[in-house]
């Protein structure tokens, strides 16, 4: 009778084990398909059709008040 209690243990924790697997693949499967690729950029619209990077800043609103042009800064 002990020797079959053992098994019926051993046979429930890899049970047990394999459940905590499946959903932990599941969790992470749906965090990584739910966030693939999203990201969100400020650019000004409409300066991926500009031929430089002047033409784009130049008609972008926010930067019409920034003095003088012969200081350009540009961060990437």
């Amino acid at each position: 009778p002990s020797l079959g209690a053992n098994i019926a243990i051993i046979a429930g924790m890899i049970a047990a084990i394999a459940i905590v697997l499946i959903c932990l693949l599941i969790v992470m499967l749906r965090y990584m398909y739910r966030h693939k690729g999203t990201y969100h950029t400020n650019e000004a619209k409409g300066t991926e059709f500009a031929e430089s990077a002047d033409a784009a800043l130049q008609d972008d609103p926010s930067l019409q008040d920034t003095g003088e042009n012969s200081r350009k800064e540009y961060f990437i």
